[in-house]
């Protein structure tokens, strides 16, 4: 892992923790590794599902595990996950583990100018939990 990828894991890690002070995993890359395998574990089904090689209940186990997962990480409770709009979008073209849009513009508009730490978010303004960050730091390199 080159340093710039280092960096930007460290700084979106830092953005979850301070989003999410509840989180199990204090370390900030740890936390964001993790998360980035259940999103790629997560991939895998959602294309299946997609090439109609396997079913909306396999499926749909798959989203609830890794639903599960994410909030164990995070801290969330059932009740907080549904309460940021933490899902699964099931659509293999992007990133799978979102926040809803409006929880996330509103967070970033009260942390971004506080902190400097604002989530990332896709252009539909959903919250991205995991996302790739090697091709922020190939660019910024």
């Amino acid at each position: 892992m080159n340093a710039n990828t280092l960096k930007a894991i460290d700084r979106h890690g830092r953005s979850l923790l301070q989003a999410f002070p509840n989180a199990t995993e204090k370390n900030p890359v740890a936390l964001c590794k993790k998360l980035r395998r259940i999103e790629t574990a997560i991939a895998r089904p959602l294309t299946d599902y997609c090439n109609g090689t396997i079913g909306i209940e396999a499926v749909d186990n798959a989203t609830d595990a890794a639903l599960l997962r994410v909030r164990r990480l995070l801290g969330l409770t059932e009740a907080g996950a549904v309460a940021i709009g933490l899902f699964i979008n099931r659509d293999p073209r992007g990133y799978a583990i979102k926040l809803d849009d409006a929880w996330t513009r509103e967070y970033n508009s009260d942390k971004y100018t506080a902190e400097g730490l604002p989530l990332y978010r896709d252009w539909g303004g959903y919250g991205i939990i995991a996302p790739d960050l090697t091709v922020e730091s190939a660019v910024a390199a």
